[in-house]
């Protein structure tokens, strides 16, 4: 845990003034290094191994994974094979034409332009998915320099793209703020997701500032923070423009933590509003920002208020029901255990 301490630090120290040094290379060589070195590590891999494995040259591979040299897409793809990645390893690399769009805006941010916005989304995606199945100390690092050189971008933007920019920018500072909270790295993560939250109040995305609250509301939970609970998901329940499937969850979580402090009035009625919300969220597609938020994934969130509720039968069967629900690439995510946990503590208690 020192190396995550140490990017803690860093990460409260960023300097988002001056001229934006966006470097394209980030995204093509060095990032793809660090991620594609830390999850053959997690894997058991060596990098001999890894090469013996893949059928190439270990000399190669030692370049590639010292960010000397570009991998080629069938390396990329070969390394996300290996580690079980599902192609998100390997979407964390931008093509050419990405990486000279990049390149065009971060030497002139002025001239923002809507394909530097799309790769830089799209490479986001990609560290998501990534956080689907790599352990979230091992995709810190390379997500700190990412999100350091998107910031940067969207201080020297201008121009009609420069709000889209911020809305990913948002994503990026949320997304490290999550990855802290999973290794408890709170103070850093409570910071970075206060900075979140600014970004989107400041381009009105409703979304995005109400994902960074239930994030907040997270970090009370492993805290054991009753009253942070509540507060936290209920400010992300009301916030304005958050999506239904959003609200949902997010009323079931601040009925948790009514629960947990014995306001069982309170709960209920928490969890009547988020069941009014369902043939709404039924009518929509998740948001692309919280892309989890699907019916399986709320039916943990009802498990953990029912766990709270006393209920443990009913929340067993939720919790049961929602972990079989989630896509296969997801059901050994690390954000699982949670769930996992609670549904032991369900049923041994009921």
């Amino acid at each position: 845990m020192i190396e995550v301490a140490m990017l803690t630090r860093e990460v409260t120290r960023v300097d988002y003034s001056g001229a934006p040094p966006v470097n394209p290379q980030r995204f093509t060589m060095s990032d793809f290094a660090d991620l594609a070195r830390r999850a053959i590590r997690d894997s058991g891999y060596s990098m001999k191994a890894a090469a013996r494995a893949m059928n190439y040259d270990p000399a190669y591979l030692s370049r590639v994974f010292s960010g000397k040299q570009k991998p080629s897409a069938n390396l990329a793809a070969s390394l996300d094979a290996l580690v079980g990645a599902d192609g998100a390893l390997a979407a964390t690399v931008l093509n050419e034409d990405e990486e000279s769009r990049v390149a065009r805006s971060a030497a002139n941010p002025s001239r923002l332009d809507a394909g530097t916005v799309d790769a830089l989304a799209g490479v986001l995606a990609a560290y998501r998915r990534l956080d689907d199945t790599v352990k979230p100390e091992s995709v810190i690092p390379a997500t700190v320099t990412q999100t350091k050189e998107v910031t940067r971008m969207l201080r020297g933007a201008r121009g009609a793209y420069r709000d889209q920019l911020a809305e990913v920018a948002s994503e990026w500072v949320q997304f490290s703020g999550w990855l802290f909270a999973q290794v408890r790295k709170d103070a850093a993560a409570v910071g970075l997701l206060n900075d979140a939250l600014e970004l989107a109040d400041e381009i009105g995305n409703g979304t995005l500032a109400a994902q960074a609250l239930n994030f907040k509301g997270y970090i009370a939970r492993q805290q054991n923070r009753h009253q942070g609970i509540a507060r936290w998901f209920s400010a992300a329940a009301n916030t304005p423009g958050a999506h239904p499937a959003q609200r949902i969850g997010d009323f079931l979580q601040a009925a948790a933590g009514m629960a947990a402090m014995g306001e069982l009035d309170s709960a209920l009625r928490m969890v009547e509003e988020a069941e009014g919300l369902t043939d709404k969220a039924a009518a929509l597609p998740p948001p692309e920002t919280a892309y989890w938020l699907t019916p399986a994934f709320n039916r943990l969130n009802m498990g953990l208020c029912t766990l709270e509720l006393g209920r443990y039968r009913e929340a067993a069967d939720h919790l049961r029901s929602g972990l079989a629900g989630l896509p296969e690439e997801l059901r050994d995510a690390p954000w699982s255990w949670e769930h996992k946990d609670a549904l032991r503590r369900a049923v041994a208690a009921a």
